[in-house]
């Protein structure tokens, strides 16, 4: 049961993956070296399995810490709610990389609104608002790392050399993984 959980997780991280840095790549909010972009979708190789993995491994972490705490979680605990987090997520995303506001701190501001409201929405829980503030901060340190070796770079970083807007994106990422694999230990 823990296999079958953690390869659908994968999968369904991967996809994500391949899916949402296509439209950050096609918006020229992430640059990747020029011999990197002739693979599939138009994305670096490592991007998919690493951030399938990531979704595995939260996806995992949600239910477990919850076992944890002692804290089962119930609110919404239905395939429609997980779908509904998973569209509201993509549109953060989407948001991400579409909108233009008078500058990147109103962009930050905004999509830090609308994650919380992603938890507020779809999670509530204590759990889940800690493992989406430590997913955010860990996910951030790492893309840090990540474009100071010059492994990728983002247009217009703001924020060392990053975007300020990416820790939202991982936190959303975060609790929506969450509720997947919430929904899928059930």
């Amino acid at each position: 049961h823990l296999l079958r959980r953690s390869l659908v997780l994968f999968v369904v991280g991967a996809f994500m993956a391949l899916v949402l840095n296509l439209l950050q790549v096609q918006r020229n909010v992430t640059l990747f070296p020029e011999e990197v972009m002739a693979t599939l979708f138009s994305s670096a190789w490592w991007v998919p399995p690493c951030c399938g993995t990531a979704a595995a491994v939260v996806g995992l972490l949600y239910p477990c810490i919850d076992s944890h705490l002692g804290e089962p979680h119930k609110f919404k605990r239905e395939w429609a709610s997980v779908m509904r987090c998973i569209a509201v997520f993509v549109g953060i995303n989407h948001a991400s990389a579409k909108l233009d506001f008078a500058n990147n701190v109103q962009l930050s501001l905004t999509l830090a609104a609308l994650s919380l409201g992603l938890w507020w929405t779809f999670d509530r829980s204590r759990s889940g608002l800690g493992l989406g503030i430590t997913i955010a901060f860990v996910a951030t340190l790492i893309t840090q790392f990540l474009v100071y070796n010059g492994v990728y770079q983002y247009t217009s970083p703001d924020f060392l050399y990053i975007r300020s807007w990416l820790p939202c994106i991982f936190f959303s990422g975060g609790v929506t993984v969450g509720n997947i694999g919430r929904q899928l230990a059930m």
